[in-house]
Formats: structure tokens, C-alpha cells, sequence
């Protein structure tokens, strides 16, 4: 009984975790930090008092943005949370929303899934210096991803 009452209290915590970042997500997308603010109150003051996030709220940043192309020959679709183009400089900026508490578990998947987003841009914007980020949302720390 103690082998089934872990497995279903491991399957509760994935549903909460996936339930968790679905609905932060989902918040996040709809936070505009310019001279007029949207979205959830708590949300955009935590984003404000950390210029370095604030700017990828910005309204003319692009959320939720779907990309799809060839990498290493295999067919790859997938969505940026947050992408910001600056034309002028060259440079595309990506965010992903991670909701771990631990940043160790999954660190490697998120690593290659972004090294995706950045492959699949390069064939869209060659010319483009591109750098990658992760928000942890249980902090709101930013990490900067180097590539390569």
C-alpha cells in the first residue's frame, strides 16, 4: 500500500506542478509593462521592481510566438514565451517561463529546448546576435543561457 500511495502522491504533485505553470503562464502572457500597465497587479510589481525582466514586457515584445523549422534533421515545432526583436542593433532577445523550484531536474531539458528556439531563429534571422533566457517564476531571477 505504501508503493501505490507514492506513486498517486507523485502523480498529484506532477498535476499540481503542470496545473501551476499552465496558469502562471498564462498570467505572464498578458503582463504589458509600458506607460499603460496590464495584467495581474501582484504579477507586474514583481516584474517592475527587476528592470532587467521589465524589459521583456515591453508591448511591443511578442508573447506565446510558434516557430517551426528543421533542426539537426528533424522537424521541430514549438512557442517562445517572450521574444523581443530590436531591428536597429541586430539582436533578438527570448525568454522562457520555467516554473521549477528545483532547477536542477529538468535543467538539461530546458537547456536543449532553448538551444532549439535559438537554432530554428538563426535560419530565420542570420545576421541576428540572439541571447536566451529563463525567468524562474518561483524567484523571478533571471538566468542568462550562454550558447555556443
Amino acid at each position: 500500500m505504501t508503493m501505490l500511495n507514492e506513486i498517486l502522491m507523485t502523480k498529484n504533485n506532477e498535476k499540481h506542478a503542470t496545473d501551476n505553470g499552465t496558469k502562471m503562464h498564462k498570467l505572464l502572457q498578458y503582463v504589458v509593462i509600458d506607460s499603460v500597465e496590464h495584467g495581474d497587479c501582484d504579477l507586474v510589481q514583481r516584474i517592475k521592481n527587476n528592470p532587467d525582466i521589465a524589459r521583456f514586457f515591453k508591448s511591443t515584445a511578442k508573447t506565446e510566438v510558434p516557430i517551426a523549422g528543421t533542426v539537426n534533421g528533424r522537424f521541430v515545432s514549438r512557442r517562445i514565451d517572450r521574444l523581443c526583436i530590436d531591428d536597429n542593433n541586430k539582436q533578438i532577445d527570448i525568454i522562457d517561463y520555467k516554473t521549477d523550484i528545483s532547477r536542477d531536474a529538468f535543467y538539461s531539458v530546458y537547456i536543449a529546448q532553448i538551444r532549439e528556439y535559438v537554432a530554428l531563429l538563426r535560419a530565420i534571422y542570420p545576421e541576428y546576435q540572439i541571447n536566451a533566457y529563463i525567468l524562474w517564476t518561483h524567484d523571478f531571477s533571471l538566468e542568462k543561457i550562454c550558447l555556443k
